[in-house]
């Protein structure tokens, strides 16, 4: 791996804090983005110095705004990686399968991908600004997998239904009632927070959280299953006419228009 460009890697008496660096693109993910995320979650992993691992954003304006369209956009990809390959479904398995607890530091918007980020995280914690939805269906692409089944079994099916059908905008307060987050602060307050929330876990036994968290794992691993499909699926999707309508429209600061699109979902 080069030298960290999309991310952030530090650690302070325990806690490993990864940081999506993008802040000009609301921390949107490209290919190299999520290379450098397996690379700082896999190094968290292996580190004896980490206990707990914290996911967050650059800046007070977005943890993540998911999927980089302006790159899709640009080359109909999400730009080259370091296998050829975009892996963000082994980044989803990576935050799951790390045997240590994962707190999401929500500290913005959490939308689309980056929405399905903090869900697969452990714990969230957000600022009392941040802001959290969907927009798959809005730009042509959707995660079957984790993504939606997973966030089901959180908010339960009702709300994540509405979640995806709508992509609506959730405001902290809402994410808190849902239980989407587990606690909500000020955003000035926010670093404090998931320290302190660290040094708790930190003084716990690590095998038996370890054991723990498979254990929770183990209700949804078949999700995983849903997810190879998914994806599989996605990336024949994308390259479609339908898909690139949603694409267009975004990089366009317009609706989209799918309407010539329904005769192939009432069939």
């Amino acid at each position: 791996m080069q030298e960290l460009e999309d991310t952030r890697y530090e650690v302070e008496d325990g806690l490993a804090w990864i940081t999506i660096d993008r802040p000009d693109r609301m921390n949107s993910f490209r290919a190299r983005t999520v290379d450098e995320l397996v690379h700082c979650f896999k190094q968290a992993w292996a580190s004896t110095d980490v206990g707990v691992i914290c996911l967050t954003g650059a800046g007070d304006r977005a943890f993540s705004a998911g999927g980089d369209q302006k790159q899709r956009a640009e080359t109909g990809d999400y730009g080259p990686s370091e296998s050829g390959l975009f892996e963000v479904e082994y980044l989803h398995r990576l935050i799951r399968d790390v045997p240590k607890p994962v707190i999401a530091a929500v500290n913005g918007f959490a939308i689309g991908g980056g929405h399905v980020l903090h869900v697969l995280c452990d714990l969230t914690i957000a600022a009392d600004t941040a802001v959290f939805g969907q927009n798959g269906p809005r730009v042509g692409s959707f995660d079957a997998g984790f993504g939606s089944n997973y966030l089901a079994r959180v908010v339960g099916e009702k709300r994540a239904r509405e979640i995806w059908f709508l992509c609506r905008r959730y405001d902290a307060e809402t994410a808190e009632r849902w239980g989407l987050v587990n606690r909500v602060v000020p955003g000035s307050e926010l670093r404090d927070e998931v320290r302190r929330w660290a040094d708790e876990i930190l003084a716990l036994s690590p095998t038996a959280l370890r054991f723990l968290k498979q254990s929770f794992n183990a209700d949804t691993e078949h999700v995983a299953g849903l997810q190879h499909v998914a994806f599989t699926g996605l990336e024949l999707f994308v390259d479609s006419d339908e898909a690139q309508e949603g694409v267009r429209a975004f990089n366009e600061k317009r609706r989209p228009d799918f309407s010539r699109h329904r005769a192939a979902a009432s069939r």
